[in-house]
């Protein structure tokens, strides 16, 4: 298992400190704010806990307030707002020096047969047919820079697509849509919450790049920033996130300093196993 993947495992497995209460910590990273992928896989986490195993998380609708503190814990409160025959609800606070940096709100179902269908899967090719981040990254930013930014990320990641740092400067690359095969580093343990809880994490690592890929704008170009604003997530059906998954993204709209994005995610297979929505800040400095 890659040491990164090890690493965010850890931050997963949260310390509970009273009822219904945890703390969770942020790697020891150079960063100016917590990841929103890792406040809101903790935040499932913790209402997964207060839920019996026999009822998976279906969705989730969670909003960003503040920026987090990588220097300080985030402690997590669960409100058990229903238990009932067939769906249990449970919404979590994220709070660091006395105030909320995010809430969420999730829905769990006890499985139930009914009507089936969903949208097919895109094209793309295979992912071992496509080359690493790292092989991608390097003639872009260099070896040890690719290097550096790659062995911190726990996810094995595949891009079919051209990369938003590729289109800055050639426009018939700019797209609406974004293809990326992904997969935890690593072979991970039969716990249905946590692949859940990883894929949460993943949904938010390259969703809001589809927006600036349509603009030929990238985080690195030094007037370029955002920030995300709210999230949702549904989960159609069981996948480990140790297999590879297509994540299918696309931006239907951005105005107001705001872009909007969705994703759908696919096993090899063709199922469709999850479906996310995120709204970000995308501020460009004139």
């Amino acid at each position: 298992m890659k040491e990164s993947l090890k690493a965010l495992l850890e931050l997963l497995d949260l310390e509970q400190i009273e009822n219904d209460i945890f703390r969770g910590r942020s790697p020891e990273e150079s960063r100016q704010r917590v990841f929103g992928g890792q406040v809101a896989g903790q935040a499932l986490v913790a209402a997964g806990r207060t839920v019996p195993v026999n009822r998976p998380v279906h969705s989730l609708h969670a909003y960003f307030i503040r920026p987090g503190d990588p220097l300080v814990p985030i402690v997590y409160t669960v409100d058990r707002v229903r238990d009932g025959r067939s769906f249990t609800t449970r919404r979590v606070k994220a709070i660091q020096h006395g105030k909320s940096i995010f809430t969420l709100s999730a829905s769990f179902q006890l499985p139930e047969e009914g009507p089936e269908h969903q949208a097919g899967m895109p094209y793309a090719p295979a992912p071992e047919t496509l080359p690493t981040a790292l092989e991608r990254l390097t003639p872009l930013f260099g070896e040890r820079a690719a290097q550096e930014f790659t062995e911190q990320r726990p996810f094995d990641l595949r891009h079919a697509t051209p990369l938003s740092y590729e289109a800055v400067n050639d426009p018939e690359l700019r797209t609406s849509e974004a293809k990326v095969w992904l997969k935890a580093d690593g072979e991970l343990p039969d716990d249905p919450l946590l692949h859940v809880c990883l894929m949460t994490y993943a949904s938010d690592m390259t969703l809001l790049d589809t927006v600036l890929l349509n603009h030929g704008l990238t985080w690195a170009d030094k007037r370029t920033m955002g920030a995300s604003l709210d999230h949702a997530m549904w989960f159609h059906r069981p996948f480990r996130a140790d297999d590879w998954l297509l994540y299918f993204q696309e931006t239907p709209f951005a105005g107001g300093a705001r872009g909007l994005a969705r994703g759908q995610v696919f096993t090899r297979e063709g199922d469709l196993v999850c479906s996310v929505m995120q709204e970000g800040l995308v501020r460009v400095a004139k």
